[in-house]
């Protein structure tokens, strides 16, 4: 099992409107049965620690590429990451896989 973790940093006050327009990708995702359950988080500025970011993570049994041969993307997505866009400056992903208790011997 797979945690995936998308990090953007916005545009300076920013951070919330993104984190709204990514909850709505994230659950057009999740209703065409592309996405686990996921979660959204954000420093706008009233935080500590690093502002204008936004996390989106979310857990798969594999990992596989969104341009894959017959994958088909929800219009829905498509339309509100070109929403997104224009709000971000920077963006990564993060691939981490999660120990379970099998694996740590419980």
């Amino acid at each position: 099992m797979y945690l995936i973790r998308r990090i953007f940093n916005t545009k300076p006050g920013e951070a919330r409107n993104v984190a709204v327009l990514l909850y709505k990708q994230a659950q057009a995702y999740h209703d065409a049965g592309q996405r686990s359950e996921f979660r959204v988080s954000y420093n706008g500025a009233t935080l500590p620690g690093d502002q204008n970011i936004v996390v989106l993570e979310w857990t798969d049994d594999t990992i596989m590429s969104p341009s894959r041969e017959g994958h088909k993307l929800p219009p829905e997505a498509l339309e509100l990451g070109g929403q997104i866009r224009p709000l971000i400056e920077t963006q990564r992903i993060e691939f981490h896989e999660l120990l379970s208790a099998s694996q740590a011997g419980l």
